[in-house]
């Protein structure tokens, strides 16, 4: 066997078990990928149910109903459709009506997406571009709303706050 030869069995082999790693993890991955999905393509059967995925949206004003141990109705909107949502547990702190949230569960056969986690988001910056869009194109969602800061306070430099503990603090 020449030395040429036994080079290429050596990067054949190197590939063949490379090959055989990526196709492992990516194995190993299909299980915990989770997609996200909008309330329109829920509408559109583009679900099957049982499938895990992400639901986000606003909370539709009104829908919310509190029940008994902790259980939890409301709807998600993207203006363009809208999904039941059941959940059992202790919702976020930010969570409220016409609020951007993302859950993630499961459709049920009735259409209904039973929540297993629920998280709030505090402004729409933090929202999936998909529902920004389309709230954007509906008109609902402004670039500019969700910050915390006024218009004018981006003009003035920030001043260091008083500690009453230990003074004035100086300006360098």
């Amino acid at each position: 066997m020449t030395r040429k030869s036994r080079r290429l069995i050596l990067i054949a082999c190197c590939g063949a078990v490379l090959a055989l790693a990526l196709g492992l993890i990516l194995s190993a991955m299909t299980g915990s990928i989770v997609f996200f999905r909008s309330p329109a393509e829920v509408a559109a059967n583009a679900v099957a149910p049982g499938t895990r995925f992400r639901l986000g949206g606003l909370v539709t004003e009104g829908s919310l109903k509190r029940g008994p141990d902790q259980n939890v109705e409301f709807s998600v909107t993207d203006t363009g459709a809208t999904v039941p949502v059941q959940y059992r547990g202790q919702l976020p702190d930010l969570f409220r009506e016409g609020q951007g949230i993302v859950a993630e569960g499961k459709l049920d056969v009735g259409g209904v997406f039973r929540a297993d986690t629920v998280l709030a988001k505090h402004d729409e910056n933090y929202m999936p571009r998909e529902v920004a869009d389309a709230l954007k194109a509906q008109g609902r969602w402004q670039e500019g709303e969700g910050k915390a800061a006024p218009k004018d306070a981006a003009k003035e430099p920030l001043k260091p706050a008083a500690d009453a503990t230990l003074g004035q603090r100086s300006e360098r």
